[in-house]
């Protein structure tokens, strides 16, 4: 019905939905950080007098390499749909994250980045941002796993390893099962057919899906390691390995956690505080650092983001 409205209606509402995107990503990001009246943020940061200006710099320049990381496995993976350049996937990748960021589990950014190709090209590119996201989880529970191993080795954590035998196996019987039905059957999903899911991930360049591991790796360690800096920025000092075994165990478990992404920050708070009181480490540091982990790589992004939205048009085939 909207392309029989007059071009100059379907331009003011075009504008209003992005104006609207955009005022509601700062109300969630102000919501965020004032809504938990128990743990007064801003007071807390002044309080223990922990910045200056030249570790808000370092913090900073990790957030850009973190970003840059990811832009740039986006310009490498999306370029088997179309090529584009770093400028056009810095564009695409920030633009999405701010018209994501108040959608649950960020499920927004997949029709956000979409839509800034041609309607011929979309699913391609749906399917591209999977993988990519898919990436990005292989890294941290590769690395999660062995941070969790070394962490519950040095601190004795007793597991049920009956469960846990029961957990693999009925993890193993379900892939098998999700295998064997997408390859004996034509079912599709929203429009996708399983089939084609398959032979796109199947036919995907193998260089660029060992490139895009890659660099989720690089990513990870450097927004591990601005954790890290943070927690020495507070005053808790541990050594290098010794923090990286907490914080990777930390994102493992809030990864498997289900969760919608407006509760992500909560979710990470939670098991921290529990992992990282075997070092005695204050609750309120520790929610303290995750919330400026999110304002770093969230939000001061999400505000570059926002000038993207308001600049958005259609590609010219799609007008």
């Amino acid at each position: 019905m909207i392309y029989t409205l007059p071009y100059k209606t379907k331009q003011f509402f075009f504008v209003l939905i992005k104006i609207s995107i955009v005022v509601a990503a700062f109300y969630f990001i102000y919501q965020k950080l004032t809504s938990n009246s128990a743990f007064n943020f801003y007071d807390f940061i002044h309080k223990n007098g922990v910045f200056s200006l030249k570790r808000f710099v370092i913090l900073l320049i990790l957030t850009g390499i973190n970003w840059f990381l990811e832009i740039l496995k986006w310009q490498k993976i999306a370029s088997v749909t179309k090529k584009i350049t770093f400028k056009n996937a810095y564009k695409q990748s920030l633009g999405a994250l701010t018209a994501s960021l108040f959608t649950p589990n960020r499920i927004g950014e997949y029709g956000a980045k979409a839509i800034y190709y041609t309607k011929d090209s979309r699913k391609r590119i749906l399917l591209t941002n999977l993988l990519g996201n898919i990436l990005q989880m292989s890294a941290t529970t590769f690395l999660g796993i062995i941070g969790f191993s070394f962490f519950a080795t040095k601190y004795n954590i007793s597991l049920n390893y009956s469960k846990l035998l029961l957990l693999v196996i009925f993890t193993i019987i379900s892939i098998g099962l999700g295998v064997f039905i997408i390859r004996k059957t034509k079912l599709s999903i929203k429009g996708f057919s399983l089939e084609k899911i398959k032979d796109f991930i199947l036919n995907y360049p193998k260089k660029l899906i060992f490139y895009g591991f890659c660099l989720s790796l690089l990513r990870y360690v450097v927004f591990s390691f601005q954790f890290y800096y943070l927690l020495g920025v507070f005053g808790i000092n541990i050594s290098y390995l010794h923090a990286m075994s907490i914080i990777s165990s930390m994102y493992l478990l809030a990864s498997i956690i289900p969760s919608i992404f407006i509760f992500d920050v909560f979710i990470k708070g939670s098991v921290a505080i529990y992992l990282f009181s075997f070092v005695g480490a204050n609750a309120f540091t520790i929610l303290c650092i995750i919330t400026l982990m999110w304002v770093f790589n969230f939000v001061f992004p999400s505000i570059l983001g926002s000038y993207f939205v308001l600049n958005f048009n259609f590609p010219k085939d799609d007008l």
